[in-house]
Formats: C-alpha cells, sequence, structure tokens
C-alpha cells in the first residue's frame, strides 16, 4: 500500500462515527482500485467538514457536483 492510501487511511478517521463506518468500509473495498483521479477527489471530499461531508454523501444525486457523483456513489454502495 502507497504512503498516499496508508495517509487517506488516516484521514477517513473523523469524528463522527457514521463517517468513520462509511469511509472505513469504501477503503477497505475499493481503496486498492482508485484510480489517480478518484484519489485526488476523495481527498478532496475529505478536506471538507464532517457535517458538509456527511450531507455530501447522504445527498440527493441531483445536488452533488457531477464530477464527484460516481465516486459518492461508490461510497454510499459501500
Amino acid at each position: 500500500m502507497t504512503k498516499r492510501i496508508e495517509r487517506i487511511r488516516w484521514r477517513c478517521r473523523r469524528g463522527l462515527l457514521e463517517l468513520d463506518l462509511l469511509l472505513q468500509r469504501f477503503m477497505d473495498k475499493y481503496g486498492s482500485q482508485l484510480n489517480e483521479q478518484q484519489i485526488s477527489q476523495f481527498e478532496s471530499l475529505l478536506s471538507l467538514s464532517d457535517k458538509d461531508l456527511l450531507a455530501t454523501i447522504c445527498s440527493k444525486p441531483g445536488t452533488v457536483d457531477k464530477s464527484l457523483k460516481p465516486l459518492i456513489q461508490l461510497i454510499q454502495q459501500s
């Protein structure tokens, strides 16, 4: 596992248990399969506050930035 993925896994540890569970499950399932663009997008999602990140992940499909939609769908499916 690369150092970058290790850092991302560490950043998935959040203040909200719901986010911890969602993000850790996502990384366990898809972490090794992410391409460079998806990794960058995921890092930008992780820069959001816990409240904003949870709202983004749980939002309706039409309210999410179109470029992030495929990644958010993966997170929701995990």
